[in-house]
């Protein structure tokens, strides 16, 4: 099968969006599927007001329909809400071709943080949007529910995995710090709401790995707390893996893969009970979950590492990938059905 996928998020953002596309992209071509993204990088950008380290694409409409003429694909999968995924919309519109969506962020809360603009608006814009779309994709069953109460039609559950090849407990990093170690990692920014761990008065080391709009604010204003900036790969994982704890302030976010990968390095987490780690983590086993953080960091240093890391492995990248392409295979374009091979079906 020939799946497009069109993204405004992409390299080199470092989000859960971008790892989640990656991911899964590798392995739809295992499972013997091509997959075609259109994002960011073929087309003319601007900085996104606020946030500049987000690419914006200008007037993509004619390229976009272009590229998705040429692809004759099987499948339309629209990632993201921005300029590219508005232009592709627009062409499936026009040409009667079915396509899916995600909802990978809580976009509404996203913009409220930053603007004083009435969650009723956005969602009625993002209602828009995913309408006509045959599924939207979330990834959890909580984000679902919220989406269903919202009046959303067709979401559908798609998860999310850790690659445990790179993230293990095997290499942590002699931070040199004193203990215990609470470490956040991610985008350094208001939406993430970060200072609500970087306020708690526990004992031990605060350490922040991740760059953002808001990183060198912060870093000013608490010089005790130890900001790494970016890390990647195997070098991030060593830095999870030297933790003690992991701590998960957002409110905002749909899943959070960063709690899966701490867990397999075999950090406990501490985190709101709010969608996404209330989805994502065993409370009293891989993590504690709060409305008091103080509290939840300092239940999480009394759990297990190895059960954190016994449930990370259950999650592969493969099974949701899987799940990822059976969602597409029922989107097909059935003017171009005939061009799948017996592989692909094979595969599904």
């Amino acid at each position: 099968m020939k799946i497009v996928i069109v993204t405004d998020a992409w390299e080199p953002q470092v989000n859960g969006v971008v790892r989640t596309l990656k991911q899964t992209r590798k392995c739809l071509e295992q499972l013997g599927h091509e997959v075609i993204f259109i994002t960011p990088h073929d087309f003319k950008t601007i900085p996104c007001p606020s946030y500049p380290s987000i690419p914006l694409s200008l007037f993509p409409g004619r390229k976009v329909k272009k590229l998705l003429n040429d692809a004759k694909a099987n499948a339309v999968h629209i990632a993201t809400e921005g300029p590219l995924g508005m232009a592709a919309r627009r062409w499936c519109l026009r040409n009667k071709v079915k396509f899916t969506t995600s909802y990978h962020t809580q976009f509404p809360e996203y913009v409220r943080l930053r603007a004083p603009i009435p969650l009723s608006w956005t969602y009625a814009w993002l209602r828009r949007f995913h309408g006509k779309a045959v599924r939207t994709l979330v990834p959890t069953r909580s984000q679902q529910h919220a989406l269903f109460e919202r009046d959303f039609k067709h979401v559908e559950v798609w998860g999310r995995g850790v690659d445990t090849n790179i993230f293990t407990a095997d290499n942590p990093k002699d931070l040199n710090l004193p203990g215990p170690i609470l470490l956040n990692m991610g985008r350094v920014a208001v939406e993430k709401n970060i200072e609500a761990f970087l306020q708690l008065d526990v004992p031990g080391s605060k350490v922040v790995v991740g760059d953002g709009p808001d990183l060198e604010t912060l870093r000013a204003r608490y010089p005790h707390v130890t900001f790494t900036g970016a890390k990647f790969g195997k070098e991030l994982a060593s830095y999870i893996a030297a933790a003690d704890v992991f701590v998960f302030p957002s409110k905002t976010d749909t899943f959070g893969l960063v709690l899966l990968e701490a867990m397999a390095c075999g950090v406990p987490v501490a985190a709101y009970p709010v969608t996404g780690p209330k989805d994502v983590v065993l409370d009293g086993i891989t993590g504690s979950l709060s409305d008091n953080l103080a509290d939840a960091v300092l239940a999480a240093q009394r759990l297990d590492p190895q059960a954190c890391i016994t449930y990370a492995k259950k999650n592969s990248w493969m099974a949701c990938s899987e799940v990822f392409a059976d969602y597409m295979y029922d989107n097909q374009d059935k003017k171009t059905a005939d061009a799948i091979t017996n592989h692909a079906f094979w595969c599904l």
